[in-house]
């Protein structure tokens, strides 16, 4: 098998660990939003979050492109997008 051929295989590990660390950011950050933290910690938290989203996306769109962005996006609204 050519490297070329790997190729593929790759691609699609590394985008669903991508969409899986952009979940778990998700989660933290809607955890940070319920716990108990206040004010400027509880902030910096769910900020902090935001941001690595945003790298993460940033990962995600060099890898897959954008029109496969937007059909992530869509799936990861949920059926109340579609």
């Amino acid at each position: 098998m050519s490297a070329s051929e790997e190729q593929p295989s790759r691609d699609g590990s590394e985008v669903a660990r991508l969409l899986a660390q952009i979940q778990a950011e998700y989660e933290a950050a809607e955890r940070g939003l319920q716990g108990l933290a206040l004010g400027v910690s509880r902030h910096c938290f769910i900020t902090r979050r935001m941001e690595r989203m945003g790298e993460i996306h940033a990962q995600l769109r060099a890898l897959v492109g954008e029109e496969a962005m937007i059909l992530i996006a869509r799936h990861l609204d949920g059926p109340q997008q579609r």
